[in-house]
Parts: C-alpha cells; sequence; structure tokens
C-alpha cells in the first residue's frame, strides 16, 4: 500500500503521540512547469495551466528563506555528503505533524524529503524521498543492487535483500537513511538501513535496507526566483487583496468604533496592516510588549510604524507576566496562561483608556490552528469584550502573506530569513524543541535570564534536572510536584 505525504510521520508515532495530519482548509499549492515556479491557482500568470502539489495537511507551505536552504543543505551534505538545494532553485517548507519539528521540501513542484528533528539526540535527520535525486547525488549512504533487483524496489517498495547487495558504503550505520542505487547510478528507491554496513559485506540473506513506500511526487526541475513568482501570482494576489480590503471597509462600516491594527511584528499582522491602510488610510497599530519580545520584532514594530506614518499605541504585559509565573511557574504548551495575563488583561486595559470600545483588524489565518479555522471571521474574545476583532486575511495561506510582502515590499521582520517560521515570545512554550535549542544559541543573554528564573522554581518544587535541560518547563504535569498539581 502506497502511503500518503505523511509518510514521514510513521505509524508508531502517531499512535504514540495521537496526531495526525489535519486539513484546515483546501490546500492550495500548485506548480508552473513552465515558469517553475509555486502558484495559488489552477492557472498560472503566463496562461499555463499548472498542477496540484500533494503536502502532508495542513499544507501551509512557505519560502524557504537562505537560513532554510543552509539548514537543509548542511543536514543533507552531513549525510549524504552533498547539498540537496541548488542555487537558483526556489524551494518550499511545509511543516509536518511529528513529535517535535519535521518540515517537508518542496522543489519543481513535488515534495523531495523532509527534515526532522530528533529531540533526544539534539540533531537533525535528513529524510529524502526518491524525487531528491534530482538534485543531489550521494557520496555517503548510499547502497547499489543488482539490475535483476531493481523492478522489485522500484515499482514494488521491496526491501533491499542480501542476495541483490552490489555495494555498501562503508559508512553505513544500522537505522541510517539511505539512497537506493541501480548499477548505473540512478535512484530506485530510499530507505532506512536495518544493519551496519560491515555485516551487510557479510550477509547471504536477509534484509539490508527497508524501503521506504512514498506517494508519487512528480518533480520538474527548472530555476526561477521569487520575483518570478510574484508575477506568476499576481491575479491571485490582486484578486484577495481587494476581498480583503472589501472586508475592512465593510466591517469598519457596519461597527461604528474606532479602528486600530493589532500589530505584532509577525509577517500576518504586517499584511493586515497593508490591506487596512489600503481600505481605510491611515489607522493606529496596537502593540502589546510582553517583555519578552526579540529584539527584532521591538525593532521592526518601529519600523512599520516609520514607513506607513502610523501612531503606536503600547500596552506592557511584562511585569503582571513574572508576578504570575511566581505563583503558577512557567506557563506550558497545555497552560498557556501567559497569553491572558501578558496580552489580554493589557490590551483590556488600554482600550478602555483609549478608546472603551473598538475594532481591531488581526492577521489570524484559518491555517495556523483549528481553534483559528473554527474562529468567526469577525468575534469578541471572552476577556477582551470591549474589543471586535476582525481577520481580513483569515482564509489565506502563508503563501499568500509571502507573496504580497514580496510584491509590496514591506519591511518584515528579519527573524524569518534566520529560519524562523513564526514570531512571539522567545520562550513561547507552544515552540518546538528545535527552534528553543537555536534560540538558546542565537540568543544566549535572553536565554541565560529565562533559565536562571526556571531554575529557581525546579529548585523550589524538586523537579528533576531533565525539567530544564529537556525543556519539559513546557509540559504541565512536568512542572507541578503532587503538593502543587492544580497550578
Amino acid at each position: 500500500m502506497v502511503q500518503s505525504p505523511a509518510y514521514l510521520f510513521s505509524h508508531r508515532q502517531c499512535m504514540h503521540t495521537k496526531m495526525r495530519p489535519s486539513y484546515l482548509g483546501k490546500i492550495l499549492l500548485h506548480w508552473c512547469d513552465t515558469c517553475h515556479v509555486p502558484l495559488l491557482s489552477g492557472v498560472c500568470g503566463c496562461g499555463a495551466a499548472t498542477r496540484k502539489v500533494g503536502l502532508t495537511p495542513p499544507g501551509d507551505a512557505r519560502p524557504a528563506f537562505p537560513a532554510d536552504c543552509e539548514l537543509v543543505n548542511r543536514i543533507f551534505e552531513d549525510h549524504f555528503g552533498a547539498p540537496l538545494i541548488p542555487p537558483g532553485t526556489i524551494a518550499l517548507l511545509n511543516k509536518a505533524p511529528d513529535t517535535d519539528r519535521m518540515e517537508e521540501i518542496i522543489m519543481g513542484g513535488g515534495v523531495v524529503g523532509a527534515i526532522r528533528y530528533i529531540t533526544g539526540e539534539k540533531r537533525w535527520e535528513p529524510l529524502p524521498r526518491p524525487e531528491a535525486a534530482h538534485y543531489i547525488r550521494p557520496s555517503r549512504c548510499y547502497v547499489v543492487v543488482d539490475e535483476g533487483a531493481v523492478p522489485s524496489i522500484r515499482d514494488q517498495g521491496a526491501s533491499v535483500l542480501a542476495p541483490g547487495l552490489r555495494a555498501i558504503d562503508p559508512l553505513v550505520r544500522k537505522g541510517d537513511e539511505v539512497f537506493i542505487l541501480s548499477p548505473d547510478g540512478s535512484c530506485v528507491g530510499v530507505g532506512r538501513a536495518k544493519v551496519d554496513a560491515g555485516e551487510a559485506s557479510a550477509m547471504e540473506r536477509g534484509a539490508v535496507v527497508r524501503t521506504r513506500r512514498n506517494a508519487p511526487s512528480r518533480c520538474i526541475p527548472g530555476q526561477s526566483t521569487w520575483e518570478d513568482a510574484v508575477a506568476a501570482n499576481s491575479f491571485v494576489i490582486e484578486a484577495a487583496e481587494a476581498e480583503a480590503v472589501r472586508f475592512v471597509q465593510d466591517v469598519a462600516g457596519n461597527t461604528g468604533r474606532p479602528v486600530n491594527i493589532s500589530y505584532s511584528g509577525g509577517k500576518d499582522s504586517l499584511a493586515t496592516l497593508l490591506v487596512v491602510n489600503k481600505a481605510l488610510g491611515k489607522v493606529p497599530l496596537l502593540f502589546i510588549d510582553t517583555g519578552l519580545e526579540f529584539p527584532e520584532t521591538i525593532e521592526n514594530v518601529a519600523v512599520a510604524a516609520e514607513t506607513y506614518g502610523l501612531e503606536v499605541i503600547r500596552a506592557s504585559g511584562e511585569d503582571a507576566f513574572w508576578e504570575t509565573f511566581e505563583r503558577l511557574g512557567p506557563p506550558a504548551m497545555d497552560y498557556r496562561w501567559c497569553c491572558s495575563t501578558c496580552k489580554l488583561r493589557p490590551v483590556r486595559s488600554v482600550i478602555e483608556e483609549r478608546w472603551g470600545e473598538c475594532l481591531s483588524f488581526i492577521g489570524q489565518r484559518r491555517y495556523e490552528s483549528f481553534r483559528r479555522m473554527e474562529s468567526n471571521r469577525v468575534f469578541r474574545n471572552g476577556i477582551v469584550k470591549n474589543q471586535i476583532s476582525a481577520a481580513p486575511i483569515h482564509n489565506w495561506t502563508a503563501l499568500h502573506v509571502w507573496l504580497y510582502l514580496f510584491r509590496e515590499q514591506a519591511p518584515w521582520n528579519p527573524l524569518y530569513a534566520q529560519g524562523f517560521d513564526r514570531i512571539g515570545c522567545f520562550m513561547c512554550p507552544s515552540s518546538d524543541v528545535a527552534i528553543i535549542e537555536e534560540i538558546q544559541g542565537k540568543y544566549p543573554e535572553l536565554w541565560r535570564e529565562w533559565n536562571a528564573r526556571l531554575g529557581v522554581w525546579q529548585e523550589a518544587h524538586g523537579l528533576p534536572p531533565e525539567w530544564l535541560t529537556e525543556a519539559r518547563w513546557r509540559i504541565r504535569g512536568e512542572t507541578c510536584d503532587e503538593t502543587y498539581r492544580d497550578c
């Protein structure tokens, strides 16, 4: 049985973590083989018909920025001896379900593989598909099989058996991802080694590599730029902008409340800023400084305000955060008291002081989560009842947002160029361990203070060392001892 695009997420892991690929909206990604660019429509701006790209849901693919490409290439080069993403090639990343972080890699209109972070070993693992062979010729971690074994491996997903093995890279170790090559060097499959190279060479029978059966993914290499992608998608972006502008004008006209833009320093709120500016003209930015922001985010708020000539109305949640931390410990993935404490309540107070009630346009998108998918496009938060929230880009994908920002040459947060896919508090408990460990390296001063605070809580509650070293503070049940279970 051929596996779905979620092939990278094993059945055992799914059953263990209770995670499944989840549709949050229609997967819109297409590809033009004439222009070699991603499309959000069945027709390219050049007039050519496009084809759908099969992604693991929710399928909210984003551009692979230079830092992303460098990471992917380093992972593949370390393992296979060669990089994956060549210069001049558009690549996208699609976050897929996993125990921590997994990114599918899309090039040439097909999924060519993925990278996965293994938290227990603190390392990334490459997970190629056969389509990766369009871009990479491995010099390590490969096996060569007899010509007679090729059809069953290539067409039926059969394992590589010892009698059909012609050669194996001596560096291969049990558990390694490997390319399966025919005698002429072409790729006939990929899989995971079941034995070390030394043992495989001495075997007379048994499986050497367990071949991974992947959903077919058509891949046609070609060079292009993101400027080409913007041009090819111009009519799609124009239509999305026009609909969002009409939405903003209709909601603002119907509510009759003072208007602002809820601005976080992230890509979605920047796209919302652009839409609202075109719909209504200049309205103020409402920024909540939690005291846990990256320096780049604080700078982006200032740059956006200056670029578009907008007033910034600020609320601060820093003191409230640390006061609550003293009582409850760190926020967790399943207990995010931080959002109400240092965001919602401060913004409620600022709105009360400034306007009494207001209408805030926010950068919420359905493809971000189940909660946001199920949210109305216009709503009131249960805590901030004096604020009507409206989401102009609710139905946009991440690619809509990025193509729009590229087209408008908007000042987006430079953190995205460093490989961050979402912008928020530097120690957000919902972040993947892979990102947390990257932040620790890039922002040692920020993390030093956070670690010190965690250390005080750990000692006071007799928590084990791994609570801190393995980021278990992100799990509510790990944070409290039995006498503090209701924190």
